[in-house]
């Protein structure tokens, strides 16, 4: 069981991979496969013998970003050397990796913003094609001679690019859209562009080269094209249900021997889809095989189909994080980690790993798809009516009336549940970890006391980047998903993930697009806005212009006076809207910098605004009808004694249960299907759609007793005045914005200023999840 509520039971054999594979590719003979690990903690290049499925060697990369291509004769990988803005070409010889020589496309990040991204070698090896995905261009390279021959500028962010047969014609998939660009090599130019579906990324050529596959990450499809006329033949939709929702994220094609079998990896379903190509223009599902975590590429070798999984096999407990390993172990790790390395930050926990699957029999593929649907939660029913109990407040389906109407969503930043509410004895806590107790936050703590405390809440994303993202979609694109971990690791990067880059967007837009269409009112005060301007075009008039974005030199009084100012305006006029957004995130803290607001004064400062906030709310006429949804964007990387996804939320309002306890495994897609119901919204992801709703927190019976705030326990003025080394580390972290602090230091000094200087930090846990199981019902089969 992964915290999102998905399981996953991988078929085949297994080998350990680095942090994050995100590509991987054959020699020519079949000799050799290269890995590509792309991660937020070690980036490195794996050689792997695919035959005897052992690890040869690897080389540690400071950067690298997705793109791989052997020379025909085997004797040279190439390897993108990420944001450093070359190309590294590794000698593979004795079945080793030598010295890397270097291709310089620029000036290392952030002077110079190239990344190559997907890249080919001609069969003489004296071209080398690499397409890039911070300039969008697509770079002709004499890699003897070290020389840029031409530089073709792309509409848009590119992710792969495959070379004809013939050497004639190269594809580009322009990520960031729904398109496929045709390079004519002897013109020298972008001859046409052929329209595929949404965020192409991974291109696939038959031998003969007069067929292209593309596969779609936001549309769950394969563009199948003919070469010949550059037309779309057939579209291959990968999901397990007929269903147009995001979700599925395919990202990986091969072909079998024969080319009569065509292997498509589902990065969100956690599955390859497999499809009969025997009779052209009429592919046919054959069935799912279940594989790891995040499947991010598939080869085929034989009849040996390998599959890298990017976020690995599974999410266990483990209590003292990632342990060091002997130089025997093939994972891939440093070895001689310590208690407080890299590798315990929650980005840097998932490793990924290579499966080796017998391609399978007819009967075997069969009990495959069985394990595939058993481990999906996901299905049609649950798009039209959603699982839950008659006469609640939240409606199962959509045009079922409520007697909420008014919804207020507030978005907090990167708390674990241990670190605030682990010293309630009414819940699954570790007063050991428990930093922002009672006395920190004796409104959070009345909060989860008189209405329901939920100590099963995890959240769907990593960090802020994706947080966000999940947060206002139920979806982070593969976009997003791919990108921020290089980002997170210091290596540069575009970023962007709160609005301001399209490219990043869900294909249908996050939840106020999807209010607008539906024509539901609607406002943000300080979600993706900041002080009257919006960072996306559905939230153009319909932001608070007061509100602050993240901003750690603003207190979150300073958001509640401007929500409640804006509030009472609307009120008067008796135009409060349906669904609102609420940014109130100094829970995020600034560390211990000097002079800065100490760690337990910030996170009291957005108690004492969170209990304002729903105070004033609730001696308002519009409270009967009113509730509030408070949960974190992430958890980031704060220790947690039984997941460290698992973060503190709450549900508050006239029809919430009072004085409860509920242990229902919830998470943000959950919580965000909940609003969805109430506010008669369909789904916008196949996980939102999944996702067990809050039915449980809520009662017919209304309790319209207003709440009194808990004044603060604490000196909110409180600065940090204490010169030791955590103050010093925290001079040099980035505050301008969310998580650009290293967020396992900034978490371990924030350990520090609660429990002291010479504390220790626990790492954070992964969770073997153990739930009673819903019985699908027969006709979901």
């Amino acid at each position: 069981m992964l915290p999102n509520g998905w399981k996953i039971s991988p078929a085949g054999r297994t080998l350990t991979l680095g942090d994050l594979p995100l590509n991987m590719q054959l020699s020519a003979s079949g000799k050799l496969l290269a890995v590509t690990n792309n991660g937020q903690s070690t980036q490195s290049v794996q050689l792997i013998d695919p035959k005897t499925e052992q690890l040869l060697d690897q080389k540690e990369l400071g950067k690298s970003w997705y793109g791989l291509a052997f020379s025909r004769d085997e004797k040279q990988l190439y390897v993108s050397g990420g944001n450093d803005n070359w190309i590294l070409n590794f000698s593979t010889k004795n079945n080793k990796l030598g010295q890397a020589d270097t291709i310089t496309l620029g000036q290392p990040w952030p002077k110079g913003k190239i990344c190559p991204t997907g890249m080919v070698v001609n069969k003489s090896n004296n071209r080398l094609y690499a397409v890039t995905k911070e300039d969008s261009s697509l770079y002709v390279i004499d890699p003897a001679a070290h020389n840029i021959l031409k530089k073709v500028k792309l509409a848009n962010i590119a992710y792969s690019c495959v070379l004809s047969p013939d050497e004639k014609t190269l594809y580009i998939s322009l990520w960031g859209s729904d398109k496929v660009a045709v390079y004519n090599i002897a013109a020298g130019n972008i001859t046409t562009t052929i329209i595929t579906g949404n965020h192409p990324n991974e291109l696939l050529l038959n031998k003969k080269g007069n067929t292209l596959f593309v596969a779609n990450a936001s549309d769950n499809t394969v563009s199948i094209i003919n070469t010949l006329n550059n037309k779309v033949v057939e579209t291959i939709s990968t999901s397990l249900y007929p269903t147009m929702l995001t979700g599925s994220t395919t990202n990986g094609l091969a072909l079998s021997s024969n080319e009569k079998t065509l292997y498509i990896a589902n990065a969100d379903n956690n599955c390859l889809a497999v499809f009969d190509l025997t009779k052209p223009g009429y592919s046919k599902s054959m069935g799912f095989i279940p594989v790891g975590w995040y499947p991010t590429n598939v080869k085929t070798l034989g009849r040996k189909i390998l599959v890298a999984n990017g976020k690995g096999l599974t999410s266990m407990a483990n209590p003292q994080g990632p342990q060091p390993v002997s130089k025997a172990d093939n994972s891939g790790y440093h070895t001689g980690s310590t208690p407080n390395s890299k590798l315990q930050y929650i980005a840097g926990l998932f490793k990924g790993s290579l499966l080796f699957i017998d391609a399978p029999k007819p009967e075997v593929l069969k009990t495959y798809t069985r394990e595939v649907y058993a481990n999906t939660p996901f299905t049609n029913k649950k798009v039209a009516q959603a699982e839950g109990e008659a006469n609640n407040p939240v409606p199962r389906k959509p045009g079922e009336k409520s007697p909420i109407k008014h919804i207020f969503y507030i978005i907090k930043e990167n708390r674990t549940y241990d670190q605030v509410l682990g010293d309630m004895p009414e819940g699954n806590g570790d007063t050991t970890l428990c930093l922002f107790g009672q006395k920190v936050t004796p409104n959070h703590h009345a909060l989860a006391k008189d209405f329901v405390l939920l100590d099963n809440f995890y959240v769907d994303a990593e960090v802020s980047a994706d947080g966000h993202n999940w947060s206002m979609a139920a979806y982070a694109t593969d976009i997003v998903e791919k990108t921020w971990p290089t980002s997170y690791g210091n290596r540069g990067g575009s970023t962007s993930f709160e609005g301001g880059r399209p490219a990043t967007y869900p294909r249908d837009g996050f939840i106020w697009d999807y209010c607008k269409r539906a024509g539901i009112s609607y406002r943000s005060y300080g979600e993706f806005s900041d002080n009257g301007k919006a960072n996306i075009k559905a939230l153009e008039g319909h932001i608070s212009p007061k509100s602050p974005g993240f901003n750690m030199d603003i207190k979150d009084q300073v958001r509640v006076d401007a929500w409640q100012q804006d509030f009472d305006s609307l009120l008067t006029i008796n135009a409060v809207p349906q669904f609102n957004t609420i940014r109130i995130s100094n829970d995020h803290t600034s560390g211990q910098r000097l002079g800065k607001i100490s760690p337990a004064a910030a996170v009291a400062d957005n108690d004492l605004a969170i209990g304002r906030f729903i105070e004033h709310l609730s001696n308002s006429p519009i409270w009967k009808e009113s509730v509030v949804f408070i949960l974190e964007d992430d958890a980031q990387n704060g220790p947690d004694h039984v997941d460290a996804h698992r973060s503190p939320a709450f549900v508050v309002g006239p029809y919430v249960k009072r004085n409860a306890v509920v242990h229902t495994m919830y998470s943000t897609s959950g919580f965000l299907r909940t609003m969805e119901l109430i506010l008669g919204l369909p789904p916008m992801s196949q996980y939102d759609a999944a996702a067990i709703p809050l039915y449980e927190c809520f009662t017919s019976k209304a309790d319209f007793t207003p709440y009194k705030v808990k004044p603060a326990l604490i000196d909110l003025d409180r600065r940090n005045v204490a010169v030791n080394e955590s103050s010093k580390r925290s001079a040099l972290f980035n505050f301008a914005k969310e998580d650009a602090a290293p967020d396992l230091d900034l978490n371990e000094v924030v350990w520090k200023s609660v429990k002291g200087e010479d504390s220790v930090m626990p790492s954070p846990k992964r969770s073997a999840f153990v739930i009673l199981e819903i019985k699908k019902d027969d006709d979901d089969d």
